[in-house]
């Protein structure tokens, strides 16, 4: 078993980089990947820039070159539900774009029943496992997480709730399901919130970005440690 660990940015890559054991660096399609082990499991982590072609490159690669069979995507994303915290937990149990039109993904190419890429069983068990272990400091949801290539103001907030209800949106999460999805690579996105609809806008994002990361990775870390004592 071998763990690619996808975050968006440096901000959010950078706590776990001082946990990774025999770390070695290689780069690669301008991107840098960090090899070793993380709770006694071997992974290989980057962060693949901001936006959706960017994730996706950067999971093909942990695929092709790597050679990894689990992906996680981890850091942050703004809240959509109101009753989601700054430094909650989110933890996708389906992802989607929403900046695509649906038949783009059900009439054409990978011709799914439906536009939502589903999280992987065996992840979602482990990560609640994972929780009652940790137990974080914020609350930790389980649900749907969208994805498209904007940040979210209050301007589009209503629409996308009006038609997905998601938990959060970010960036990068369903182009990076959907790779793993047309790979039969199993899934799952972890993400903390940095704003939600009271405390909207860049300026909370780059606020609580550090702590927001270092939430996800403690997260990724318990997760990664239910998966070891499953080999």
């Amino acid at each position: 078993m071998r763990v690619g660990i996808i975050c968006a940015g440096d901000r959010e890559v950078a706590p776990f980089l001082p946990v990774i054991d025999r770390c070695r660096v290689t780069e690669k399609a301008m991107l840098r990947f960090y090899e070793g082990q993380i709770s006694g499991v071997d992974i290989a982590a980057l962060y693949s820039g901001v936006c959706k072609v960017n994730a996706a490159i950067a999971a093909q690669i942990l695929i092709d070159s790597f050679g990894v069979n689990i992906i996680i995507n981890a850091g942050t994303a703004g809240g959509m539900r109101e009753d989601l915290n700054v430094f909650d937990l989110a933890i996708s149990t389906e992802t989607a774009y929403h900046d695509v039109a649906p038949d783009i993904l059900t009439g054409f190419h990978p011709w799914m029943e439906t536009v939502y890429f589903k999280a992987d069983p065996q992840l979602l068990e482990l990560s609640r496992k994972a929780v009652r272990r940790l137990e974080p400091e914020g609350r930790v949801y389980w649900g749907r997480m969208v994805t498209g290539e904007a940040f979210i103001s209050d301007a589009g907030r209503k629409a996308i709730n009006e038609r997905f209800s998601p938990l959060t949106v970010d960036m990068e999460t369903a182009s990076i399901a959907h790779v793993c999805h047309v790979n039969g690579i199993p899934f799952i996105s972890i993400r903390c919130i940095t704003d939600t609809a009271a405390h909207s806008g860049s300026a909370h994002f780059e606020e609580n970005c550090a702590r927001a990361s270092a939430i996800a990775k403690e997260m990724t870390a318990a997760l990664l440690a239910e998966l070891r004592e499953q080999l």
